[in-house]
């Protein structure tokens, strides 16, 4: 059974009667200096949850398959997007293609402050829309246990666990979904 939007908000723990600032989100490049901010705030966070280093940033030899080039989120087989309360950016994110008809998103983050808002429900359809445009059918992403909010999110939003599909040494869950 599809669910509402508002009901998919309330799984996650969104609080769906805040009134916040006008909403945008945008396409952009992630070396955008908006978009390198929330990105070394993102990995900051993860580290502050015990992750042994930044995935925006990791050491020599630690990034692997599962490391994404700024190029590979761009235009024509990629984005990435900055949402937008106000003029201040609050979020990010970003879609890449792995092949043929299926894609990988990356590097969703809301800033403490903005969240529960439904701010990552947006960016991620955002992001879902951007795949369909490229021509994407199926999406794939990895995290990790240090981020319960997005486990809730991703299942709440279609998203089926999967195994293991890139290798990530820091990740302990992988889900895909078909878009419609």
């Amino acid at each position: 059974m599809k669910r509402s939007c508002q009901s998919r908000a309330i799984a996650i723990g969104d609080d769906t009667s805040v009134s916040s600032p006008s909403i945008l989100i945008r396409p952009t490049r992630a070396d955008e200096p908006a978009a390198v901010r929330l990105l070394a705030d993102y990995g900051a966070e993860l580290v502050a949850r015990g992750r042994p280093y930044s995935p925006v940033d990791p050491p020599p030899g630690a990034a692997g398959a599962s490391w994404v080039e700024v190029h590979e989120m761009e235009p024509p087989d990629g984005a990435f997007l900055l949402l937008f309360e106000g003029e201040e950016p609050v979020a990010c994110g970003g879609l890449r293609t792995l092949e043929a008809g299926l894609g990988e998103i990356k590097r969703m983050y809301v800033i403490p402050a903005a969240r529960r808002r439904g701010h990552a429900r947006r960016l991620l359809e955002a992001l879902e829309d951007a795949a369909r445009a490229i021509g994407l059918t199926r999406l794939r992403l990895d995290t990790n246990a240090q981020q319960p909010e997005a486990l809730l999110l991703y299942e709440a939003t279609g998203y089926a666990e999967i195994a293991d599909y890139n290798g990530s040494r820091t990740a302990t869950h992988w889900f895909e979904k078909t878009l419609s």
